[in-house]
């Protein structure tokens, strides 16, 4: 048959199957970004017709993708049927794999959480740490009373960069042995979950964007400072992650040390501000925490490691603000819970180093920032594949 004959003739099947599903997407998307709406909003504002809209919500409904949810009763005119997505169609996984903790949650397609445990990482070996990931994602599920088979996507937060060709995490050097080849195959095998995996600082980017203090920012870093030193950078909502995954490894930056060279993790992390408590004259057995505690009292040494610690975040800032112009720098991990003590310093030497001065505010998210982060970037996933299983069924 000739190519002008064929695009002459009737529609095919398949073509008024994608175009209803393409419909019925458009409907699915608008519902859950722009709130519940009637059969006659929906058509207003997606520009489909009423009938168009009545078929596609009646499809979407039947799959169990979307339900009413109330009336709504005009000055004039009849009583209108409320639609909004059923969180229920399907379900997400977060995982938040740290030194000290494993965080764990499900979350419904609405993103509200349903099940959640945080756990002490007490794995000596990479191979028991993923043995705790899966044994407590299936408690995780189990808790939920989502069935395992309704979990649609899941995403692991890990130190490090996920080297998707080698099939193992780079640069996780505070988890010995984690960057073993085919430790994740193996965690995907034993969930039964598709599963990614991405940097933790970038999920704790996404998580701020998503939950935090970035939303509706244009561009913004996320600096995470804990056990280690890390950077996620989002861009008009999405993440920046360079050619190989490994954008936002600031620790690696050299920092000029007195003995050794050494990196901007350590100068900047909560290690860094132990040592410095401890050259100060602190004795005793001394964590980051116990270090911020004492400066808030008024110990002499903490107060100059936290100032100290200040003012090398501070220039670690500087460097950011003059690679990507952020307007805002959000400050988070382990430190980040005692930025109201280190926002003085970091501001105070800001100005000294440049003229280049973001915004810079605390995690609202603090500890839960790659967790939920993770739950935000699994939900992205879900929704597609819960829509396409529902879909087709």
């Amino acid at each position: 048959m000739p190519a002008s004959d064929a695009a002459e003739q009737p529609e095919q099947p398949w073509n008024r199957r994608r175009l209803r599903s393409t419909n019925e997407r458009l409907l699915l998307d608008r519902l859950r970004t722009g709130g519940a709406a009637s059969r006659a909003q929906l058509a207003r504002e997606t520009g489909l017709s009423k009938p168009t809209v009545s078929s596609a919500l009646a499809a979407l409904e039947e799959a169990g993708l979307v339900h009413e949810v109330g009336t709504h009763a005009p000055e004039r005119g009849r009583v209108a049927v409320l639609y909004a997505p059923d969180p229920a169609a399907g379900y997400a996984l977060g995982i938040d794999i740290g030194r000290s903790w494993l965080r764990v949650a499900v979350a419904d397609l609405d993103g509200a959480v349903v099940a959640r445990a945080d756990v002490r990482n007490r794995a000596r070996t990479s191979g028991a740490m993923a043995d705790l990931v899966v044994a407590t994602a299936h408690q995780v599920v189990a808790n939920s009373g989502v069935g395992a088979d309704e979990v649609a996507h899941a995403v692991v937060g890990t130190p490090g960069v996920y080297d998707e060709k080698q099939r193992r995490v780079r640069y996780a050097m505070h988890l010995p042995g984690w960057g073993r080849a085919g430790l994740f195959d193996r965690m995907r095998e034993e969930l039964g979950i598709p599963l990614e995996v991405h940097n933790d600082a970038n999920l704790a980017a996404l998580g701020e964007y998503t939950y935090g203090v970035g939303a509706g920012s244009r561009l913004f870093t996320y600096i995470m400072i804990g056990t280690g030193l890390g950077m996620g950078v989002v861009s008009e909502g999405r993440l920046f992650m360079g050619a190989h995954g490994g954008a936002g490894e600031i620790g690696f930056l050299p920092w000029p040390g007195q003995q050794k060279p050494e990196t901007l993790e350590d100068a900047v992390s909560g290690v860094a501000v132990v040592e410095a408590a401890r050259h100060f004259g602190m004795t005793g057995q001394l964590t980051a925490k116990a270090v911020f505690d004492a400066a808030r009292a008024g110990h002499p040494a903490a107060v100059q490691a936290v100032q100290l610690e200040g003012e090398r975040i501070a220039h670690t800032v500087a460097a950011a603000a003059a690679v990507l112009d952020p307007d805002l720098v959000v400050l988070g991990g382990g430190v980040g819970h005692s930025v109201d003590l280190l926002l003085g310093p970091v501001r105070e030497t800001l100005r000294a180093l440049t003229p280049l001065r973001p915004k810079i505010v605390p995690s609202r998210l603090g500890e839960d920032a790659v967790l939920l982060g993770a739950v935000a970037t699994a939900l992205g996933t879900a929704r597609d594949v819960v829509f396409e299983r529902r879909s087709a069924s």
